[in-house]
């Protein structure tokens, strides 16, 4: 039977959870390159060395929402790519591609967070690696026991290296020119995404559903799905 958490670690959870969505609100407004721990407390109605008390540093408050983001998208692309009886490779692939999209375009502050530009003087740590590849592992997954076409040429050394490294994260069970393949559509979607977010196909595909979905149709005849 699990612990019964006590108050106070009740307690504590929920202040942490309070500090993060101040923290998310001040993203929306100010920009993670501005984000004050100060702030936050004020927010909050806290003293800045109560709030210290729970995240350190503005880094490792950072790293608490950066973690978050990561998190909570790799669930939607997690829950789009599971196999189900009669759901196809193809569609799956696609699900998880249009999962992250939709994920995007309703939490754009954290989209921005993960994936624009990075924070001056802030450096991830192993937190952050590992939950920024759940979703491309994720999408990776469905690629696992498929053959690599006969056609396929040989990996350049630095390719394949790459491609041993991301095997090694979790993608054991795909070729690698696959793996290769696979990282070029995961950099194509998130182009995609980051084009329609940050305002560059405005004035050409925007909206951009119709362009969105043939992007991610394509992505998948690439990989032969």
């Amino acid at each position: 039977m699990p612990a019964v958490p006590s108050a106070r670690e009740r307690a504590r959870r929920e202040l942490t959870a309070d500090i993060l969505t101040a923290a998310r609100r001040q993203l929306a407004t100010s920009g993670a390159a501005a984000l004050s721990v100060r702030a936050v407390a004020r927010e909050l109605g806290l003293a800045s060395s109560a709030l210290y008390r729970y995240f350190a540093t503005r880094d490792e408050l950072l790293t608490a929402l950066i973690v978050q983001a990561y998190d909570d998208v790799a669930d939607a692309v997690e829950a789009a790519v599971a196999p189900r009886r009669g759901r196809s490779r193809r569609a799956r692939f696609t699900g998880g591609c249009r999962a992250l999209r939709a994920w995007a375009l309703e939490h754009p502050h954290e989209y921005a967070l993960i994936h624009g530009s990075p924070v001056p003087g802030y450096r991830g740590d192993e937190r952050t690696t590992a939950a920024g590849a759940r979703a491309p592992l994720a999408l990776l997954s469905v690629l696992e026991g498929v053959q690599a076409p006969a056609t396929a040429r040989r990996l350049a050394p630095q390719l394949a290296e790459g491609a041993a490294r991301v095997a090694a994260a979790g993608g054991q069970g795909v070729p690698p020119v696959l793996v290769v393949t696979a990282a070029q559509c995961w950099t194509a979607l998130l182009g995609l995404v980051s084009s329609e977010l940050f305002g560059q196909l405005a004035n050409t595909f925007d909206p951009a559903d119709a362009f969105a979905d043939a992007t991610i149709e394509a992505l998948a005849d690439r990989l032969g799905l």
